[in-house]
């Protein structure tokens, strides 16, 4: 079934904290909901349809719908990592389309940097995992698992580390306008080459930031968008789609974008040149690059070469990039940051970004995320979304 047109995204807020000492995850998913709701001029109590993934406390939904107060028709816990917010607003405009619910919120929310949480610790994706005792005993960590891929595509296509470097730098230049950003400061490709190796090819400066606080959106049914007094912004098509290890037969230049990319843009009926605006997901410089390339914004092998001298800089290039400085540099909350990519999207159909960083007649816009670890295993989906 199309959702092409069936659902709006209503409201959206990303918390301003980079830093919650003092509040708790549920809090933080609350004050989203708070902020989320009434930007889109609703409250909780027309609340039908509740969506969460893994960094909600309390048997995912079922927990926090009690501690917010929302008595739902629908709920959804599905958890895909950072992709999971993208794969939540399909299955929203999913469900609204089949009268499921009415009024849909999502939310994320978490402490990563209050409670010390690194990306160089041994990532299992649960014991219980079929594959898991043979990659166990090899200790694999987020960062290391990325540099596979990184080196991989650096062997295959001539890919550079002052390639990967324009990735953050890009990044850099967006968030200097974010007054909540967590990494203000703009960068040059030496600033990134210089700073510490993390595992080669990846510097320190190659992996996004990690901060607390969490964001929401709202999606609701049509005629629910029109009485309201906001900007329209219409879901006009989705697509998910997963990559797994396959006993080893893995191909690392790739991510499963390659798959939830063209659904999307079928459903949407445009192509990647018709997007005005891109939200990609940026845990790792690497991650853009490959992710570029797959979603068709240019040829395989040749997302290195499409990045370099600035071309996702908005105001400069061709294909103006997270324009909120991504999780590179502004926010990448709960070890996840898709839900933000949907905010910064909606943003910039609104015509509220920053000045200095929104994008002319900005119509149509693609959000992208992605959850696991990339080229290995993981979750992907991609929403186009129009400004009606």
């Amino acid at each position: 079934m199309s959702i092409k047109g069936k659902a709006y995204i209503a409201g959206a807020f990303e918390h301003p904290t980079r830093r919650a000492e003092t509040q708790s995850v549920a809090q933080l998913h609350a004050e989203c909901a708070k902020g989320a709701l009434e930007d889109a001029g609703l409250s909780i109590r027309d609340v039908d349809g509740y969506f969460c993934a893994g960094d909600a406390p309390g048997l995912g939904g079922l927990g926090l719908a009690d501690y917010m107060g929302i008595q739902p028709t629908h709920i959804d816990s599905t958890e895909t990592g950072g992709s999971s917010y993208l794969i939540h607003a399909s299955h929203a405009a999913q469900a609204i389309a089949t009268g499921k619910c009415n009024v849909a919120l999502i939310t994320l929310a978490g402490r990563p940097r209050s409670e010390g949480s690194r990306g160089t610790v041994p990532r299992f994706y649960g014991s219980t995992a079929p594959d898991s005792p043979y990659e166990v005993p090899f200790n694999p960590v987020t960062v290391n698992l990325y540099a596979l891929a990184a080196q991989r595509h650096m062997h295959e296509f001539g890919t550079t580390k002052e390639q990967l470097a324009w990735v953050k730098v890009a990044a850099s230049h967006h968030a200097q306008h974010n007054p909540n950003a967590f990494l203000r400061t703009v960068l040059s490709i030496e600033d990134v080459l210089n700073s510490p190796y993390v595992a080669d090819p990846l510097h320190r400066m190659d992996c996004c930031v990690v901060t607390d606080g969490g964001g929401a959106i709202v999606v609701v049914r049509p005629e629910i968008a029109l009485s309201l007094k906001r900007p329209l912004v219409k879901i006009l098509g989705a697509g998910e789609a997963v990559k797994n290890p396959q006993g080893g037969k893995l191909d690392l230049t790739y991510s499963a974008a390659v798959k939830s990319g063209p659904i999307a843009f079928s459903e949407a009926g445009v192509t990647p040149s018709d997007i005005k605006y891109a939200s990609i997901y940026d845990s790792f410089t690497i991650t853009v690059i490959m992710q570029l390339e797959d979603l068709g914004f240019c040829k395989k092998g040749e997302g290195g070469k499409f990045v370099q001298d600035g071309n996702l800089i908005s105001g400069i290039g061709s294909l103006p990039w997270n324009t909120d400085g991504g999780g590179l540099c502004n926010n990448h909350p709960a070890n996840r940051g898709g839900i933000t990519k949907i905010i910064e999207a909606v943003r910039q159909l609104r015509g509220e970004a920053h000045p200095a960083v929104q994008v002319k007649n900005c119509d149509l816009a693609l959000a992208h995320g992605t959850g696991g670890s990339l080229g290995h295993r993981h979750g992907s989906a991609t929403l186009i979304l129009e400004r009606s």
